[in-house]
């Protein structure tokens, strides 16, 4: 039976432990935090988020699973300039569309089509790591390539993310911060990094200085200043006369040591986004520092393989696009965690494989099913060429068997017919 599973479920274990343990977490915390919502959109049924987090999570394995096991890696490194530019076609028909709709801020994020809806701005995540992993995997040679794959990087990732930062400002930072450290780790000159760093910092110093001046209509830029203006002075927009960010740490403060409890969360019921930029808080509400602590343990363990398959790798193609994927999860984890503590101004970044399911927990499970393949194919790589040494070793243990035969029977052929009497 175990033998079967591992057929199937192929890849680093410890990776598949972490999401099981991922998945509980959510289905637990999800479950108690949208008691609220629960009442106000589904008419009281409480179980309705519960069954539609297990549906997007089983969803979310079986594209795991197909990728995993049916997907090359070699696929990957061929369809990147493809995806890039279908991200830039659905980027650019989001934001259309929610001119032509004229909905909220909310609403510019995703594109609605006949069947289903999605955030374009998660399928960038994936398509621009694989891009910059396939310039920088051939560009290791000289210091000039490295230098041409910079900028191609640069200048394809500033394009992506100014699209997105047109509805959402936190996930264009995350990714292009993402694309500066993958290539720093992939050796390009740290002049370039360093002033790349400096452009982007004054580019958000502009833009908080200059927000005023511009009209709402224009992409994030009262956002981004509104909020770090409410991150200097504690506060957040208000809920019911009390901020969000008051009642997460309230959350915090409540849960204490050891928590409350599975399900006893009292402030979820006030906060409008407790299942998912706040979950992390009302985690810790019902199950203390130590839940809080066990659960970003995960994700620190999560980005520990992530070094692990990496270092296995042969190829610089799997290396750079496991990097840049395991970065921007754990980024992206720690950003909502430390929002929720209030060290970090306010981003709505979702703690990935927990907070509350949509477009954004299925392109998390491509993210794990691309990490998953490359470590499979790590695997299976290592196994053939055990395998190959082996037969190597059996042919020459049987070539020196032969040589020793021959050698004795040449010995015994020598000796004198007198000694053989003897």
């Amino acid at each position: 039976m175990a033998g079967k599973l591992a057929k199937i479920f192929k890849g680093d274990l410890t990776l598949w432990v972490i999401l099981i343990f991922l998945s509980l977490i959510s289905l637990v915390i999800v479950y108690s935090a949208t008691g609220k919502l629960a009442y106000r959109e589904a008419h009281g049924n409480t179980m309705y988020y519960l069954i539609r987090q297990v549906i997007f999570i089983l969803t979310g394995f079986g594209i795991m699973l197909f990728l995993v096991n049916v997907v090359p890696v070699s696929l990957y490194f061929k369809v990147s300039p493809a995806l890039v530019g279908i991200t830039v076609f659905t980027l650019i028909l989001a934001f259309i569309q929610y001119k032509i709709t004229g909905g909220d801020k909310e609403t510019s994020r995703s594109l609605t089509l006949p069947f289903f809806s999605f955030q374009p701005a998660e399928l960038a995540k994936i398509s621009l790591v694989m891009y910059a992993a396939r310039l920088l995997s051939k560009a290791q040679r000289t210091e000039e390539e490295l230098k041409s794959a910079f900028f191609w990087i640069t200048g394809v990732a500033a394009g992506v993310c100014f699209l997105i930062f047109l509805s959402n400002f936190s996930t264009s930072a995350m990714i292009f911060f993402t694309m500066i450290v993958l290539m720093l780790i992939a050796r390009v000159s740290f002049k370039y990094i360093a002033a790349l760093i400096g452009i982007g910092a004054l580019a958000v110093v502009l833009i908080y200085f200059t927000a005023d001046f511009f009209p709402d209509s224009v992409g994030r830029v009262h956002t981004v200043k509104s909020r770090i203006d409410d991150f200097i002075s504690g506060g957040k927009k208000e809920v019911s006369g009390t901020k969000q960010e008051e009642y997460a740490r309230l959350a915090i403060f409540e849960g204490g040591v050891f928590g409350k409890g599975p399900g006893n969360s009292e402030v979820s019921n006030y906060m409008e986004a407790g299942y998912n930029d706040f979950i992390y808080s009302i985690f810790i509400e019902e199950y203390g520092f130590v839940g809080g602590a066990f659960l970003a343990l995960l994700y620190l363990i999560l980005l520990f393989r992530g070094v692990i398959i990496v270092r296995r790798c042969e190829r610089t193609f799997p290396a750079f696009t496991v990097t840049g994927l395991v970065l921007l999860m754990t980024f992206q984890a720690f950003i909502n965690m430390a929002v929720s503590v209030g060290a970090v101004p306010v981003t709505g970044q979702p703690l990935p494989w927990v907070s509350m399911g949509g477009s954004s927990m299925l392109f998390t499970a491509a993210s794990f099913g691309v990490i998953l393949a490359v470590s499979a194919d790590n695997q299976k790589r290592k196994a053939e060429l055990d395998q190959a040494q082996a037969e190597l070793e059996g042919k020459n243990n049987t070539s020196e068997a032969e040589e020793n035969s021959e050698a004795k029977n040449q010995e015994e052929s020598e000796v004198p017919i007198e000694d053989q009497a003897l």
